[in-house]
């Protein structure tokens, strides 16, 4: 394996040059432990923990190495070593860390992983099947730089897969949306189409959404652990437990993450632009430029509910998440 299998490219080559003189290694972080990370370089994988002056130097938990980061790496005996720094990120995907502090809700941004190209929305089409929770998550994904795609899985719990599936890409924009039922690999066979030599996808979704049972149907063995979803809530428990990059022989890096009960923006109303560009074409059309959408005269967008080109709860959903995210720019 090299390190372009891992996603290594010119973009961190160049950000490196410094480093390299010094006889640092680079390496991605694969795995990360409470204590420590496994990594890998041209010397292998290696167990590596982090200097002292990299916490201290970093001001926040944004600037910690997370899985999928390219870090500078001090090789030590035994295949151990010590990070010294931190590349810059490619890309980064972050929500606010769920949470109160002294009764308020906690402001912090948790970079869930760094350097994605492409991220796979698995959504049940059990009780987990939301479509303001499939917003909310295409929202974090492309204000982080990554592409989206959307899974929908467990075809066979449900009345009507091709309905749901409407319903999902009338609010999905350009991001591709695919039926399947994870049991059955053969329905696993275009996701790999999407897996590229040297390119990292994560796998993102609820507890109990089946990202562990897609993962080890596209590896063909059982990979990671799988468990029983509540028959009286329609919740799964957090099997995957922790972050991982796995690379595919034929090319190309799969991350599983834990199920995200909590999932709080992290960002600016900006955000909004691409994950509701409908709303956004339309409002181009309102009379007023400050148009709010709510009881403004000449408004386009509230003319397209009225229309039913539009649904109230996608303009709902729109003001929702528009709130939450001024709200964390104004308490930031």
């Amino acid at each position: 394996m090299t390190l372009e299998d891992w996603g290594w490219s010119p973009f961190f080559a160049e950000k490196f040059q410094a480093w390299e003189k010094l006889g640092y290694l680079p390496a991605r972080v694969i795995r990360g432990e409470k204590n420590y990370f496994r990594v890998w370089s041209v010397q292998g994988e290696l167990t590596v923990r982090f200097a002292g002056k990299v916490r201290h130097k970093a001001g926040g938990r944004a600037n910690l190495p997370v899985v999928g980061d390219w870090v500078i790496v001090e090789l030590q005996t035994n295949q151990r070593g010590i990070i010294h720094a931190l590349l810059e990120r490619k890309s980064s995907f972050s929500r606010n860390l769920p949470g109160t502090r002294k009764g308020q809700n906690r402001i912090e941004q948790q970079v869930i992983a760094a350097n994605v190209d492409l991220v796979f929305i698995v959504s049940g089409l059990d009780r987990d099947f939301n479509l303001r929770r499939i917003e909310r998550y295409l929202t974090l994904v492309r204000s982080s730089g990554a592409e989206a795609v959307i899974l929908l899985n467990k075809t066979d719990l449900c009345a009507d897969p091709e309905g749901c599936k409407a319903q999902v890409e009338a609010i999905a924009g350009n991001s591709p949306v695919h039926l399947c039922m994870a049991r059955n690999t053969v329905q696993l066979d275009i996701l790999f189409n999407y897996l590229q030599p040297g390119e990292t996808i994560a796998l993102l979704g609820s507890s109990g959404v089946g990202k562990s049972t897609i993962l080890n149907g596209m590896l063909g063995e059982e990979r990671q652990k799988i468990g029983a979803v509540s028959e009286a809530d329609g919740k799964g428990r957090h099997t995957t437990t922790h972050r991982e990059l796995i690379l595919f022989p034929n090319g190309g890096i799969l991350m599983d993450n834990p199920g995200m009960r909590e999932l709080h923006l992290w960002g600016g109303a900006e955000d909004l632009a691409e994950s509701f560009s409908d709303i956004e074409s339309l409002a181009i059309d309102c009379k007023f430029r400050d148009c709010q959408h709510k009881t403004e005269p000449g408004c386009a967008v509230n003319k397209a509910i009225e229309s039913r080109i539009l649904s109230p709860e996608r303009l709902s959903s729109y003001h929702k998440l528009k709130h939450e995210l001024l709200k964390l720019q104004q308490r930031r």
